[in-house]
């Protein structure tokens, strides 16, 4: 098998689950800094919302929103689509190019440092995951005070608590009476966003592992056969120095 086959079917798939995991986060960014810097109309504790304007306005970001878990999660991506995807492909073009033009089988330096930069993605890749995961659990089934909530209205953000953008949102879905339909639509498809950026780490998490360990076995394999080949150079070298010997006396 031709050096880097695995590496070229690996790669891609990669990148395109890195891509996912990109989109995702992007779409939910694009809503935090777009939708998200505004306000729900919200029906005020025991109103009817049928009844009349007995609303307030619900700052649609609380005060704190727990954010690192989408920072890690976005460089985690990058660092797969840019630095080992794209990265990967020229480092197989270059080594190839390498082994071509010198005849030398040895994994060079420019492989070496992919592999090293490809498992700490690894290690980021499944930080992420662990963070996100535990982040989001560790604030479920956090409730909205709607007191509280009216007594703050926008443009104060709601101050109680810490949340993540998937438990604030499904929060807000569930326990505050929306006045528009509209805005519950949004948010469930904001949550279907945010659940998958969620979820996409898992099959992200294994597919960057697959190519590490790819990355690695192709790296061994380069070295052992290098190995080999120098053994092989040095028996027939043995013979060609043997064969002149006898030939002398």
């Amino acid at each position: 098998m031709k050096p880097f086959t695995s590496l070229l079917i690996a790669i891609p798939i990669l990148m395109i689950v890195s891509i996912i995991e990109l989109s995702f986060i992007s779409a939910m960014v694009g809503f935090l800094h777009g939708r998200a810097n505004g306000f729900f109309v919200v029906d005020s504790p025991g109103s009817n919302s049928n009844s009349g304007p007995d609303t307030f306005e619900l700052w649609a970001k609380p005060s704190v929103l727990l954010e690192d878990q989408g920072h890690t999660s976005n460089g985690a991506a990058g660092t797969g689509f840019i630095l080992i995807g794209i990265g990967g492909l020229l480092m197989i073009w270059w080594e190839r190019r390498r082994m071509r033009e010198t005849t030398d089988t040895r994994p060079g330096p420019l492989f070496t440092t992919w592999l090293i930069l490809s498992f700490l993605g690894t290690l980021l890749t499944l930080a992420a995951l662990i963070y996100t995961f535990v982040l989001t659990q560790n604030h479920t089934g956090q409730t909205i005070d709607l007191a509280i909530a009216a007594a703050n209205p926008a443009p104060s953000p709601y101050p109680d608590d810490e949340w993540t953008p998937e438990n604030w949102y499904q929060a807000v879905l569930d326990q505050v009476p929306l006045r528009d339909d509209s805005d519950r639509r949004k948010i469930r498809q904001q949550l279907r966003i945010q659940r998958g950026w969620r979820w996409n780490l898992v099959p992200f998490f294994i597919v960057f592992t697959v190519v590490t360990c790819l990355g690695a076995w192709e790296w061994l394999r380069l070295r052992r056969n290098r190995g080999a080949s120098v053994v092989a150079k040095g028996e027939k070298s043995g013979r060609i120095d043997g064969s002149f010997g006898e030939e002398s006396r």
